[in-house]
């Protein structure tokens, strides 16, 4: 297969179409040019690991025969796999290639991940697919966080992995189900869906909840959000948002857009995570983080501010140990006594060391 960019629409200088892939798609219903950030973030590419470099990226409207190469894409991977494991094809062709779009071959997956003896596989996929066919914010957000996992997480080498394999994946599209049910005023079966997630996934999302879109849930195993949690936009998690137990009401984090919040991270509180703030790993946050600022240790402190726009985006939780310590003796940090402690964060694959004297 090509490993060229597949893009939806790419518009010369002069705004005239060029290089234009379609791919044939009944159910990807977006009648509106992406005009957000996320079109430029997250474009709609197939197979390429960098952004293209196009003056614009636009999505093509229903009447326009609106493409989808990430679903074109997702079939040929399916295809690809079916050839390498034959044993896979009865699970691939009903998972992924005797359905016409995206949301149906979701909808199917989440069913079957998600049915047991009282709420059957075709009760939920009627469900599912009756909130996905008909939301175009959903239709947007799959897609823009099937990017996120191909492109950020190392390892999801395709498309059709997230789709058929993460729980992180899949947890979060459940969860977009039960919040649009949640918001028609169909608490009870948001409630059942929220308890059959957390049942299923290790994942609670309470459906009122508010995530924005291109989130990447790494691993999710654990991951708790609350009623009144806000999560911006392109966004990497894999932590607790929790109220204190002691309030009521608006009780949770606010999490800025492009913020990377390491493994076992738990912020607690109405409080608010800035935009591109980065959190340690295994810290405990009770106060507020500014943005482009990094937070460490429990209780967390801040430590320095980042030059990244959004963290996010390069997952990268590491950095260098020259990097700590220019923050630590930074004249503006320290203390007049000149004492300093020796800090070590233990993220997922790096050490991280503050040295103070």
């Amino acid at each position: 297969m090509s490993s060229r960019n597949i893009i939806l629409l790419e518009l010369n200088g002069e705004g005239e179409a060029k290089g234009e892939t379609r791919v044939s798609s009944t159910c990807f219903r977006d009648s509106k040019n992406l005009s957000s950030r996320s079109e430029r973030i997250f474009p709609f590419y197939a197979m390429g690991k960098s952004k293209p470099d196009a003056p614009s990226l636009m999505s093509l409207s229903a009447s326009d025969s609106a493409s989808d190469p990430i679903w074109d894409t997702i079939r040929a991977e399916a295809k690809s796999e079916t050839e390498k494991e034959p044993i896979l094809s009865s699970f691939l062709y009903a998972s992924i290639l005797s359905h016409n779009c995206l949301e149906e071959a979701l909808g199917f997956v989440l069913a079957n991940r998600l049915q047991d003896p009282t709420l059957l596989a075709a009760q939920l996929m009627d469900i599912f697919e009756n909130i996905m066919m008909n939301d175009r914010g959903i239709q947007q957000s799959i897609r823009l966080d099937l990017q996120a996992f191909r492109d950020r997480d190392p390892a999801c080498a395709s498309y059709s992995w997230a789709l058929l394999y993460l729980k992180g994946y899949h947890s979060l599209q459940s969860y977009r189900v039960a919040h649009a049910l949640w918001n028609q005023g169909r608490k009870v079966l948001a409630l059942a869906l929220q308890s059959r997630i957390s049942e299923v996934f290790s994942v609670d999302i309470h459906p009122a909840a508010k995530i924005g879109e291109g989130i990447l849930l790494d691993h999710a195993t654990g991951l708790v959000i609350g009623e009144t949690a806000v999560v911006a936009s392109w966004f990497g998690i894999s932590v607790t948002l929790g109220g204190t137990g002691k309030e009521v009401g608006d009780r949770h984090p606010k999490i800025g857009q492009g913020a990377l919040i390491g493994a076992g991270a738990t912020i607690l509180g109405n409080i608010i995570v800035g935009e591109g703030a980065m959190i340690a790993a295994g810290s405990l946050v009770l106060k507020n983080v500014p943005s482009h600022s990094m937070a460490v240790g429990n209780p967390a402190k801040i430590i320095g501010y980042l030059d990244e726009e959004d963290p996010s985006l390069t997952m990268k939780h590491d950095a260098t140990k020259g990097y700590f310590e220019k923050l630590a003796i930074s004249p503006t940090d320290r203390k007049s006594n000149d004492t300093f402690f020796f800090l070590r964060i233990m993220n997922e694959h790096t050490d991280f060391f503050v040295l103070k004297k």
